[in-house]
């Protein structure tokens, strides 16, 4: 089945702030700094790549009309992510929405695994989440008003050969969205993940075998992968209005069969 035509814009997020992390390249997270552009919203981008970051911006240029702002940011270390807060301060003004994309995989077996493998696959996929959480939950808190929504993934719930590591940050993420949902509540802001199970993009093609990602796609009820803006609409709907009612939520974004 081939996937549906792209989306028209609804202005879900119109005079909003949005930063998303992770966003050079065409993977999910440029993809939601395409579609909260076209929903309304003013973007700043960041990426620890500064060079395809530029080229990213530039491509959003093109594509929407509208140039987002960007800041060069490695989200496993707080000081960068301290600077990344400020600029986007600077940029935006505050910020109403954080796109949390971040996230580092690779394949190896448990018994093969070495610890820089394992940490450096938790650092970047989960504490990066923590730390931009830290960063900008003291601003929204301010305003009593805000939403972070955050990438995990299916393999936080199910067992994929090879991912230990991956699946375990993952996980890590959905548990950390739902107990600092609890505690942002009380300030009215919202905190939500999305979980895909395959979206196809260049860097998973790069990174993956043409065999596994086969088997992925079969297993999904479509026959395909998703396309990374089918991901990032979800996103867009858990940053909007629409979502209102609903925080600590981690809403699977698969055609899997059961």
């Amino acid at each position: 089945m081939t996937a549906p035509p792209y989306p028209q814009s609804h202005g879900l997020l119109k005079d909003r702030t949005v930063v998303v992390t992770a966003a050079a390249g065409t993977g999910i997270g440029y993809s939601t700094a395409r579609r909260a552009i076209e929903e309304g919203a003013r973007v700043l981008i960041s990426d620890y790549h500064e060079r395809r970051l530029g080229e990213a911006a530039e491509r959003l240029s093109e594509e929407t009309g509208q140039k987002p702002a960007t800041f060069t940011c490695d989200v496993t270390a707080q000081d960068q992510v301290d600077a990344l807060q400020e600029a986007a301060l600077r940029e935006l003004g505050h910020i109403d929405v954080l796109i949390n994309n971040a996230g580092l995989g690779g394949e190896v077996p448990v018994v093969d695994m070495t610890d820089e493998q394992w940490f450096r696959v938790l650092d970047v996929t989960l504490n990066s989440v923590f730390r931009m959480s830290r960063a900008f939950l003291p601003g929204m808190y301010a305003r009593k008003s805000g939403v972070i929504v955050n990438n995990a993934s299916v393999l936080g719930w199910r067992a994929q050969k090879g991912q230990a590591h991956y699946a375990a940050a993952k996980a890590g993420v959905m548990a950390f969205t739902r107990c600092s949902a609890v505690e942002a509540a009380e300030h009215n802001v919202r905190i939500n993940a999305v979980a895909p199970s395959i979206a196809m993009h260049a860097f998973l093609a790069k990174v993956t075998s043409d065999e596994l990602l086969e088997q992925l796609s079969a297993r999904e009820a479509f026959g395909r992968p998703a396309e990374v803006w089918e991901v990032a609409n979800v996103m867009i709907f858990l940053a909007s209005d629409l979502s209102s009612y609903m925080t600590g939520e981690v809403v699977p974004v698969s055609s899997q069969r059961a």
